[in-house]
């Protein structure tokens, strides 16, 4: 065995599936199962950093979300199952004054900075189509770039296709060859254990699951909130972010209260059946980046962890670079996203 990924969340599964690309033996251990922890979600989000004040962190980004697509056809072809993944966009309403003059310039940063892969356009309310949301100021602002996918079923996508490929998905088993450690929040308290300071915590997260059949629209970013329409026929509502919780999985009032600013924001989601309520613990680096690298604690093992709200936007390139550091010895993390920056 040449490689040992202990967590089957997406950063954990995304790394296994580069390393198998490579040719290495791999073993992914989680007592949990596929996407047990916070990838086991419903919402699916993957949309980009506004087109400003550019560095590092949204540039890993904008490549990892152009990776997305082909990422996601091959696993399908490979094993059989659909993550959900399409490229549709995303709508966000707008204020009227300088908050629509603000969107209108970051069409040309966009373009500056994204060039011709994807567009930052603001439009007319009208040519948002049946899932535009409402706009205080009549505008809507359209990125091409934000893609939306299911969480849960591309945790089993990847297991899936890995599991074609040779990789065992096991509940336990020893350490064989390197160690990629993708533990989620309870990942982030070892190495806080270890490091003797703080480099992360858990950020518990509530969101629903609506019964209805949007089609392939753009999703929507509004006041804050996510809503998805997935491609069977639901439409994902989430998040919210409790920094302070007793139960990490138990639902509340507060996801009740989703579907009331759903419906605000889009009032042809009122008397949608809730389908599912789902509650989860994202882990949330100190750096707000991902955590990528060697453990400095323990010699052979690695992290690739702190995914808070964009593991599954980040996770294609966050599974080339470790894959790239662990098997062949190339170290190309921004410097922003090394362990020793949460340190």
């Amino acid at each position: 065995m040449d490689v040992t990924v202990r967590g089957a969340g997406i950063f954990g599964l995304s790394v296994a599936w580069s390393c198998v690309r490579r040719g290495a033996r791999v073993r992914v251990v989680d007592p949990g199962g596929v996407g047990a922890g916070s990838s086991g979600g419903i919402v699916g989000a993957l949309a980009p950093h506004v087109p400003e004040q550019w560095n590092e962190k949204k540039g890993f980004q904008l490549d990892s979300l152009l990776m997305a697509e082909a990422l996601w056809r091959d696993v399908a072809a490979i094993g059989g199952v659909d993550a959900g993944y399409a490229r549709l966009g995303r709508l966000q309403p707008v204020e009227d004054g300088p908050p629509l003059e603000l969107a209108r310039s970051r069409a040309d940063s966009a373009e500056q900075l994204w060039g011709d892969a994807a567009r930052w356009e603001v439009i007319p309310m009208d040519e948002g189509g049946l899932f535009a949301p409402v706009s205080p100021s009549g505008w809507l602002i359209r990125d091409t770039l934000s893609a939306r996918i299911h969480p849960r079923r591309a945790c089993e996508a990847l297991a899936a296709a890995l599991r074609v490929q040779g990789v065992e998905i096991v509940s336990e088993a020893p350490d064989r060859g390197a160690v990629i450690w993708a533990t989620g929040w309870q990942g982030l308290a070892a190495v806080t254990n270890d490091a003797g300071r703080a480099v992360g915590t858990g950020v518990k997260g509530q969101a629903v699951l609506l019964r209805h059949d949007a089609g392939d629209v753009p999703q929507v970013f509004a006041g804050g909130l996510h809503v998805i329409p997935h491609a069977d026929g639901t439409v994902a509502v989430g998040s919210t972010s409790e920094r302070d919780f007793d139960d990490p999985t138990s639902v509340d009032a507060q996801a009740d209260a989703l579907v009331g600013r759903a419906v605000e924001a889009l009032p042809l989601l009122a008397g949608a059946e809730v389908v599912e309520r789902w509650a989860g613990v994202r882990p949330r680096a100190r750096s707000r980046a991902p955590l990528l690298g060697e453990w400095p604690a323990r010699a052979g093992h690695f992290l690739a962890n702190g995914g808070f709200k964009i593991g599954f936007g980040m996770a294609p390139k966050v599974g080339e670079v470790m894959a790239e550091l662990v098997l062949e010895g190339r170290d190309t993390i921004p410097e922003g996203f090394r362990v020793a920056a949460s340190l």
